[in-house]
């Protein structure tokens, strides 16, 4: 994902036992989940329950790169 400077962006809460894992390449990027927050300089990498209500926000004045790959909870056959 790429957010602007001052931009934000909500996440949509996915199944029960979904993980997000996201990582910071450029910029800074703030994450807010389950009533938690992170900022993420580059490299940084956090891993949180994707079921929750959540949103990422660029404070920086430069642009937010980040990348998310979500690992979805097993659903029975």
């Amino acid at each position: 994902m790429e957010l602007p400077p001052g931009s934000a962006m909500a996440g949509v809460p996915r199944t029960v036992g979904t993980r997000d894992y996201l990582t910071c390449e450029a910029g800074q990027l703030q994450l807010s989940a389950g009533g938690a927050s992170w900022t993420l300089d580059p490299g940084d990498v956090v891993v949180f329950r994707g079921d929750q209500k959540h949103g990422y926000r660029n404070p920086s004045r430069g642009a937010a790169i980040a990348y998310s790959v979500v690992a979805f909870a097993p659903t029975a056959p």
